[in-house]
């Protein structure tokens, strides 16, 4: 019998964890991010690329959750030859906005270096084949005091628990 109960006891200590991850995963409002230019999944135009003229697409934003204070947008392309590819890192982007219109930034948003060591939005530039890229939108729980010189991974630690709400659009571009 105590062998049983030591089983038991074990048993729950090992899933109980897993299911409270799980459970919280589950809990954690999702962010709307679309675009009236692309949909999710299908190519993001040429307009938006280091092909065309390189700026940033018009981005929706819906289904923000209470207790949110500010938003951040991270877009990447995990699909780069020497790893992943980042290409525009905004944080402490107003709760109002519903609407980031093509080729700006809302007020008060601040934009961190990207991959080529710019401030600003950089577009796809594959050097081959189709790639994927992600704009991941966080909402958070408070506003971030941080630097210009903020690479994605600083935003990321930045966020570490006070991303309340999350959602992602992902488009895709083959150069021509």
């Amino acid at each position: 019998m105590a062998h049983r109960t030591l089983l038991v006891v074990l048993l729950a200590c090992i899933l109980m964890p897993a299911t409270l991850m799980a459970k919280e995963a589950r809990n954690m409002a999702e962010l709307i991010i679309t675009s009236p230019a692309f949909a999710h999944k299908a190519t993001i135009p040429d307009r938006y690329t280091c092909d065309g003229r390189d700026i940033s697409p018009p981005l929706l934003i819906d289904a923000v959750p209470g207790g949110a204070r500010s938003l951040a947008l991270i877009m990447d392309d995990p699909d780069a030859p020497a790893g992943t590819w980042v290409h525009w890192v905004v944080w402490n982007i107003p709760l109002h906005i519903r609407e980031i219109k093509e080729q700006s930034l809302p007020a008060g948003a601040v934009q961190g270096l990207n991959d080529w060591q710019r401030n600003c939005y950089g577009g796809p530039c594959p050097p081959s084949g189709s790639h994927r890229y992600f704009f991941k939108l966080y909402a958070l729980d408070t506003t971030l005091n941080l630097p210009q010189s903020t690479t994605k991974a600083d935003l990321e630690r930045a966020m570490q628990g006070h991303i309340v709400a999350q959602g992602e659009l992902m488009g895709t571009y083959r150069r021509k």
